[in-house]
């Protein structure tokens, strides 16, 4: 994690869930950029090299999402990726995101006291003693 305020990337297609996520993070100390597609996200990461990662599950195509860790995880990311999802509740139970490469799952719509509070333990967790 950088020595100032971290800085958190989040990609979604749906402009209202950037402004939320831009607000909140904000509000909390935290600095953000966003991108709107996976392809800008990949040239985002590699321009600010965030501390976290917050991503949609289904952007333009159905796998946007997925492709997009898959090619994280091949340049070498080693940063918590937490995925955005409305596909259901029972995603969390029901999906092995841990073998996708990510660190959990958000779902829509999201709660700000939970979303906070896990970004901060996973910040915490990925920092270096």
């Amino acid at each position: 994690m950088s020595a100032d305020k971290p800085l958190i990337l989040c990609v979604d297609d749906d402009p209202d869930v950037l402004s939320f996520l831009r607000i909140v993070l904000e509000s909390e100390g935290f600095r953000y950029v966003d991108a709107a597609s996976a392809e800008e996200g990949l040239r985002v990461y590699r321009e600010t090299r965030p501390d976290l990662i917050i991503l949609d599950l289904m952007m333009e195509e159905v796998d946007a999402g997925t492709g997009f860790v898959q090619k994280l995880k091949l340049i070498g990311n080693d940063v918590p990726i937490f995925m955005l999802s409305s596909v259901g509740d029972n995603l969390n139970m029901t999906a092995d995101y841990s073998a996708l490469g990510l660190a959990g799952i958000f779902q829509k719509p999201l709660d700000k006291e939970r979303l906070l509070a896990v970004i901060r333990v996973a910040l915490e967790e990925a920092s270096p003693a």
